[in-house]
């Protein structure tokens, strides 16, 4: 960003004032609170077949987001309740399309060394088998080996086992469902013990929950069951299952409100002290934008950039262990999408990558969240303000407002010394290539998977530090964000 001298400035009384105060909590934000999640058939499309040769760009594209921290690599997602482990004697259910194998395994394993991973490993539980789920695990835990493997998580999203709209498989045209009619939490907890229990001493990650009625529960399992980590799904909107109009519906303005960041964090937030309660580590195991997520003009575009900033403030600020975004190919939501070809790897980097990158400068591992008085959360301007391991300041404004700019008025509480501001922005809300975050880009497609200088970020007309007031008036552009790094 462009370093910004002190200099005195008319301050506007109209202006929108945000106060920067003290530590929000003592819970800082987890060493490995940025993770990702894939489906078991799209990490060869990602990483490539080869343990020995791991996709550079997509390998040098996590490695910006966590800059060689730790990090928490899920693998599954909808996959885990299709995949198997071939059991000589044994024949795969009809859901099957994905065999586990030791090949794509040590692929597995070759990602999370050199992305620094450990790893949440889905393991089929709809086909209710207690000697493949057992055959799987012992797989996983065998080639990977204990000391990569975070936890076994079995099944997905069980709630869904008996809904009509997720059948399990089809037969002879006919629609097949996991579960019966009765499935209910209660069932569901009888067929986890029995099937965790001849796993043997393997970590467990559960339960793989998304839907509020079944997370009423957590206690019940948290009773029943120790895990290495609460892993919980969450998703703002829904492609399958709401109508344009209905508020679960992706659309940019549902996207942008805060109920789709502060209200999701908010609604999670007893689960996560519950969790706590019990001594466990809690993760949004798998969470993007929109689930169902193939539909477009919504999730692959700007908005989403703004809405994951927001998001993951908001799930730090409730004391959330960790967030896994969930991406695969074709999805609307997707970070990049990877290509190969003629031996040579290159990527096309979404909107929503950016909006990961800035969050990742902004609250790096062992940041606490500060205070922020002045503005209620609920309107277009958001807020967050983090204390770094380092001893800086880092204070993020986002402007969610589509049609016209906002100026702020920033108050910190002493001098803090010199200040760079780097800006997220794109040729509008609407858009799905132009972004760029600090004047940088990845330009229509990326060869290295590094930011390339186009521009040189300096600030926007109106922007005033007053060293003597310690105020800061900056502009934010309709539909962008600002990063003020103070030293």
């Amino acid at each position: 960003g462009a370093v910004v001298r002190a200099s005195r400035g008319r301050l506007s009384a109209a202006d929108p004032t945000v106060t920067v105060g003290s530590a929000q909590n003592a819970q800082p934000v987890a060493s490995t609170f940025l993770g990702f999640s894939f489906e078991y058939w799209a990490l060869p499309d990602y990483a490539g077949t080869n343990s020995g040769a791991i996709d550079p760009v997509f390998e040098r594209l996590l490695g910006n987001l966590t800059d060689g921290r730790p990090t928490v690599i899920r693998i599954g997602g909808i996959a885990t309740d299709h995949t198997w482990w071939p059991v000589q004697g044994l024949r795969p259910s009809p859901a099957v399309y994905y065999t586990v194998t030791r090949r794509r395994l040590e692929v597995v394993a070759a990602l999370a060394r050199a992305a620094n991973a450990h790893l949440i490993m889905g393991v089929n539980f709809e086909a209710d088998s207690s000697v493949e789920a057992a055959a799987e695990s012992r797989a996983t835990m065998t080639v990977i080996g204990r000391r990569l493997v975070e936890g076994i998580e079995l099944g997905n999203e069980p709630e869904d086992y008996n809904n009509p709209f997720f059948p399990f498989y089809k037969l002879d045209g006919n629609e097949v469902l996991g579960r019966p009619a009765s499935w209910d939490f209660q069932l569901y907890l009888s067929d986890y013990q029995h099937i965790a229990a001849g796993l043997g001493n393997v970590p467990l990650a559960g339960p793989a929950i998304g839907a509020y009625s079944w997370l009423a529960y957590l206690g019940q399992y948290l009773n029943a069951e120790h895990v290495s980590v609460v892993t919980l799904h969450t998703y703002p909107l829904q492609a399958c299952g709401f109508r344009p109009g209905e508020p679960g519906y992706p659309s940019i303005p549902h996207l942008l409100s805060s109920a789709s960041s502060i209200g999701l964090a908010d609604a999670l937030q007893p689960y996560v002290a519950l969790a706590h309660a019990h001594g466990e580590l809690v993760r949004s195991a798998e969470m993007n934008s929109v689930s169902c997520g193939r539909v477009p003009r919504t999730a692959n575009t700007f908005a989403s950039a703004l809405w994951v900033l927001d998001a993951w403030f908001a799930m730090a600020s409730v004391g959330l262990d960790g967030v896994n975004i969930h991406i695969y190919p074709g999805v609307a939501d997707q970070l990049f999408s990877i290509n190969h070809a003629h031996g040579r790897w290159t990527a096309d980097v979404a909107p929503e990558y950016y909006g990961v990158l800035m969050f990742s400068q902004a609250a790096p591992p062992g940041s606490h969240l500060l205070q922020v008085s002045g503005i209620s959360g609920r309107g277009t301007l958001r807020a967050w303000a983090t204390r770094t391991p380092s001893g800086g300041t880092r204070v993020v404004l986002i402007n969610d407002a589509v049609d016209h700019p906002q100026y702020v008025t920033l108050r910190l509480p002493q001098s803090m010394g010199a200040l760079t501001v780097e800006r997220l922005e794109a040729p509008s809300v609407t858009s799905t290539s132009g972004v760029t975050i600090g004047g940088q880009t990845f330009g229509s497609q990326t060869t290295t998977g590094r930011l390339s200088q186009r521009f040189v970020a300096g600030t926007s007309p109106g922007d005033k530090l007053s060293a003597a007031a310690r105020t800061y008036r900056i502009r934010l552009p309709a539909a962008s964000a600002a990063m003020l790094t103070f030293s």
